[in-house]
């Protein structure tokens, strides 16, 4: 996403992650197939399609400030232990305990 928004001047952090992926994973069986020489011209043609079209900053005219998100995970663990035996079993030793 970087060399394709540096390389035709668009900010990289406007690119589509989910955008990129889909095109890499359309591009990954031309570059694979393709010979040495064909292969850079294949990957300039998907850094080319990668930043063809940026993330607005604007949806419906509203503008959307603030959109990086913390990494974090939502659900706290639960105190309980992970389910290692098949539910029956477990049924079986909490009825005999």
């Amino acid at each position: 996403m970087w060399s394709a928004g540096t390389t035709y001047a668009t900010p990289p952090l406007r690119l589509s992650l989910q955008g990129t992926r889909h095109h890499l994973n359309n591009f990954i069986p031309e570059l694979l197939a393709a010979a040495s020489t064909k292969r850079q011209q294949i990957y300039r043609t998907l850094l080319k399609v990668i930043a063809h079209k940026p993330v607005s900053d604007a949806c419906g005219g509203k503008l959307r400030p603030g959109r990086s998100e913390p990494r974090v995970r939502k659900r706290r663990p639960k105190a309980y232990p992970l389910m290692t035996k098949p539910r029956h079993e477990l049924r079986k030793q909490l009825q005999s305990a």
